[in-house]
């Protein structure tokens, strides 16, 4: 049977913060027909991750501190990998994506004057982070939320993306819509003149993740559909917890909780202690690395980085279970012996107390409250802990609107944008997919006013496409392997050689592997029980994203990058790390010279293919404002 049918001038995939506000920007350009399809507006990255106090990123708007938006984008670029046109426009659209959240009512807090109080945050040399605690994200969804529900825009729940449709008969491949699986089990095709693709980062890709179990993020659908890729290898990593996803960033780590592991004997260590010289290096370490939380190379030999390492080795390698305890101090732990930076932040935070459980409590009341929400009460047992993939800063490789570079059409935003360099301030990634919404309405609407859209499709061309994907499920329903078993292996082979500790041969290993996983996925289908096509869907692109990714890494590791942002590169000409760590981890350098490179990846005939190009410099224009003036009402700014 053919699949229903149905047309929009814009198709939003996708209901994340970055989707969501991108809908509500295209109502407001006065683009009317606009549909978001989503698998449910409550999953998602965006509606079901936090931390102590989710950070969202922004131009300083407090006391007398000196920002600009070019001194913004220099904090970007300073991490490496990012085209300084893209950093402009984050840092330059940052108060008006922050503000439009302030008047849909987020409530961002500010003092009586008016002014919107910031702290620091990781990589961050000013205080442009703010906050409205735990659930930032999850707040300016259902604020976002709300506001389209008033607007009328039209929303369907219950459908999955398995394909993106696209029209390759001309020069440059156009996006023409999707197809999607509902909870029916029925196919349907949505057909659209624009389609703003917002399905989030790979959160199916790792066994150890902090990802909201239910998201799995689909840009293995854009890869497959040769949408150009930008800086895959590039991911972050960090302390969470498992039982319950969460980050365990900032205060959770601030307030000095005794960490230790339990052995298959039940036999308690902390581990700690035995990589530092004296108790107050070591919890002066873990303070830091509450500030400090994504795993950074740049820390790792004297750093706070060293303790994600600790956590991995035994988590992984001596498999034991590593927990935070905040009802004791740990052992040896004193106040009068902390660093003076620690002592200091503690006292005027007013987390003097005696227990860690205490001084959270002082601190930051909300994050006990998330945790005992889910059934876990810190007061009265500990945390499970392991070291998780938590963002990827790369992505699909979008130009100044945010419109991909090789498929007109298609809009990639938020976390599937792969806008960030290799190091990113915290909080960023909120900002990043704020403003991504806003350049792809405001393109897509001037692409409407201005009748640049495409001409009539003879839907005869999707049949390949549709008619494939559908007797792919029907070959592999009952004779394929089991997607349980692939997805089990993709999300071992990842967590394993492509998470934050790499080495070359390994991933040689890998890549071989996931390829031949690939062929045999695409070939032969996979086996589903009753109910579970989705599932089966979801596999296919994840399997081809999981090759994609672990490729681009092995190619950034051969081409010599080593150590840099959230990733340790291990090799036999490295750098001796520590004596607590096995023997054999030698750390290889960053090579600098590829902070001003960016990786691109572009899957096209068969073949993935990996390019180094210098990264975009940061535009330095000549301004007037007559002439601007001018160029914005002519729209010539749409042509940059």
């Amino acid at each position: 049977m053919k699949p229903k049918t149905t047309r929009a001038t814009v198709l939003v995939i996708g209901s994340g913060a970055a989707g969501l506000n991108a809908a509500l920007q295209l109502h407001r350009q006065g683009v009317e027909d606009v549909v978001i399809v989503t698998e449910g507006l409550q999953h998602g990255t965006s509606i079901n991750t936090g931390s102590d106090k989710q950070t969202y990123y922004k131009l300083s708007l407090c006391g007398d501190e000196v920002d600009s938006p070019v001194g913004m984008a220099q904090t970007y670029l300073s991490g490496g990998g990012m085209h300084g046109d893209l950093a402009l426009v984050e840092s330059a659209l940052s108060v008006r994506a922050f503000m439009n959240l302030v008047a849909l009512g987020v409530p961002f807090p500010h003092d009586a004057y008016g002014q919107y109080v910031g702290y620091k945050t990781d990589h961050d040399p000013l205080q442009r982070a703010t906050s409205i605690g735990p659930y930032t994200s999850q707040v300016m969804c259902r604020t976002l939320q709300k506001a389209l529900i008033e607007a009328g825009v039209a929303i369907r729940e219950g459908c999955e993306a398995i394909s993106l449709l696209v029209d390759e008969r001309s020069t440059q491949a156009r996006v023409i819509g999707a197809l999607f699986l509902n909870d029916k089990g029925d196919y349907e095709v949505v057909l659209s003149d624009f389609v703003v693709f917002a399905v989030g980062g790979p959160g199916g890709l790792y066994r150890d993740s902090v990802y909201p179990a239910g998201h799995t993020g689909a840009i293995g659908l854009a890869l497959l559909a040769g949408a150009k890729a930008r800086n895959l290898s590039e991911s972050q990593f960090g302390l969470a917890a498992t039982h319950f996803r969460w980050n365990v960033s900032g205060s959770y780590l601030q307030v000095i909780p005794r960490v230790y592991s339990l052995d298959e004997h039940g036999v308690e260590r902390e581990f700690l202690l035995e990589a530092f010289t004296s108790p107050d290096e070591c919890y002066s370490t873990l303070f830091l690395k509450g500030y400090q939380w994504p795993f950074d190379a740049e820390k790792v030999i004297g750093g706070s980085s060293l303790i994600d390492l600790l956590v991995y080795q035994e988590t992984v390698i001596l498999g034991r279970q590593v927990f935070l305890d905040y009802r004791q101090n740990p052992e040896g732990f004193l106040f009068d012996d902390l660093s003076e930076e620690v002592r200091n932040y503690l006292r005027e935070s007013g987390a003097l107390q005696e227990t860690p459980i205490e001084r959270l409590q002082r601190m930051n009341p909300q994050a006990i409250a998330l945790f005992k929400q889910q059934g876990i009460d810190l007061a009265q047992e500990p945390l499970k802990i392991a070291v998780c993939a938590q963002h990827n800063n790369g992505g699909l490789a979008g130009d100044l609107w945010w419109q991909s570079e090789n498929i007109t059409g298609l809009y990639p935003i938020g976390e599937v944008n792969g806008s960030h360099g290799a190091k990113r301030p915290g909080g960023s990634a909120l900002n990043a997919g704020q403003v991504g919404g806003i350049r792809a309405a405001q393109h897509i609407a001037y692409c409407l006013k201005n009748r640049q859209t495409p001409p009539d499709l003879d839907e005869r061309c999707l049949d390949p496409q549709v008619d494939g994907l559908i007797h792919w499920a029907e070959k592999g329903q009952s004779n394929g392997r089991p997607w349980q078993k692939v997805l089990a292996e993709i999300q071992q082979r990842m967590s394993e050689i492509g998470g934050f500790i790499r080495q070359e041969v390994l991933l040689d290993e890998a890549v071989a592997a996931a390829w031949q996983l690939w062929d045999r996925v695409n070939g032969e289908g996979l086996s589903f029980g009753e109910g579970e096509r989705k599932q089966a869907y979801l596999v296919r692109h994840l399997c081809f994203a999981h090759a994609a990714y672990l490729d681009a890494t092995r190619f950034n590791v051969a081409s010599g990058v080593g150590s840099r942002g959230s990733s340790l590169v291990l090799g036999e000409e490295g750098a001796y790390i520590h004596d607590k760590l096995p023997n054999n981890w030698l750390m290889i350098p960053e090579d600098t010279g590829y902070r001003n490179k960016v990786l691109e990846t572009v899957y096209r005939d068969g073949q993935l293919m990996h390019t180094w190009v210098d990264c975009r410099p940061l535009p330095t224009p000549s301004h007037w404002f007559e002439r601007d003036w001018a160029a914005c009402e002519r729209g010539d700014i749409f042509s940059a």
